[in-house]
């Protein structure tokens, strides 16, 4: 027995890119993302053209966290838009 209580899957990006397919409904519950000056991360569901659901903004400290409660919802696949961001790496369910 493994003891995890729920499956973690992980995705890394280091250009725009559709994270988690368009159709497939996933929460994110970390964000690792190398720092530069200006860097932002925007994420969207449906697409590069969907919704956004979150945007984070840092320098060159980068960021490093684990989301609280049950994750950000996304119900329509996961979309990532960097700006000045060397690399993105999230993990989901």
């Amino acid at each position: 027995m493994s003891g995890y209580t729920s499956d973690q899957l992980v995705a890394h990006t280091t250009a725009d890119a559709q994270m988690v397919p368009i159709g497939q409904r996933a929460r994110i519950t970390g964000i690792q993302a190398q720092g530069a000056a200006s860097s932002t991360i925007v994420f969207k569901t449906g697409g590069a053209a969907g919704t956004t659901i979150a945007t984070f903004k840092f320098g060159t400290e980068g960021i490093d966290f684990y989301v609280p409660g049950s994750g950000i919802l996304f119900d329509d696949g996961v979309y990532l838009d960097l700006t000045a961001t060397p690399g993105v790496t999230i993990t989901f369910t």
